[in-house]
């Protein structure tokens, strides 16, 4: 490979390593063309890619994007899986897809920000619930006391008109 083509591919994989919100290394070994591509295509679906790297570009792109912690991760045959909105969505599509697929792509590790993952941490990533669904459980978390203090406080209101509305039926039997 011609040197200026390395140094735009360690320019671009930098880029992308500082643009992304997350990044999962993973070995693609043992993996067929059309494999690839299916997960490839499943990634690309929920807003991420999957791209193989050179582990030497990739180690001086980690550098270069001042991820340096990342350097060890590159070891053996390396593919990433990048992604640019949700942190959880792509971890989920790979542990979906190694699931249902029952192939044997193993998790190295990941990144996201300047924060590290092991596979345990991926593996964890992808079993948390959406964002929309985290959302939905703070904020019922938050609107249950408000929900028990203000049935707390029409209580007596309803005790109240119950007996007014007893009282007006007993004068009118009466």
């Amino acid at each position: 490979m011609p040197r200026e083509e390395k140094v735009r591919i360690v320019d671009e994989l930098g880029e992308i390593f500082s643009k992304c919100s997350i990044g999962i290394l993973t070995d693609y070994r043992g993996l067929s063309t059309a494999e690839l591509s299916d997960l490839r295509r499943a990634l690309r679906n929920s807003g991420a890619s999957y791209r193989v790297v050179k582990n030497t570009l990739a180690r001086l792109a980690a550098e270069k994007a001042g991820k340096r912690e990342l350097v060890s991760l590159f070891e053996g045959p390396v593919a990433i899986a990048f992604g640019y909105g949700d942190i959880v969505e792509p971890a989920k599509v790979l542990a979906d897809y190694i699931r249902n697929q029952k192939i044997s792509l193993g998790i190295k590790g990941g990144f996201a920000g300047d924060r590290v993952f092991t596979p345990g941490d991926v593996e964890a990533l992808a079993t948390l619930p959406s964002r929309e669904v985290l959302l939905g459980k703070v904020l019922a978390g938050v609107q249950s006391p408000i929900v028990s203090l203000i049935s707390y406080l029409a209580s007596p209101l309803r005790g109240l008109v119950g007996v007014l509305q007893a009282r007006a039926k007993q004068l009118e039997g009466g």
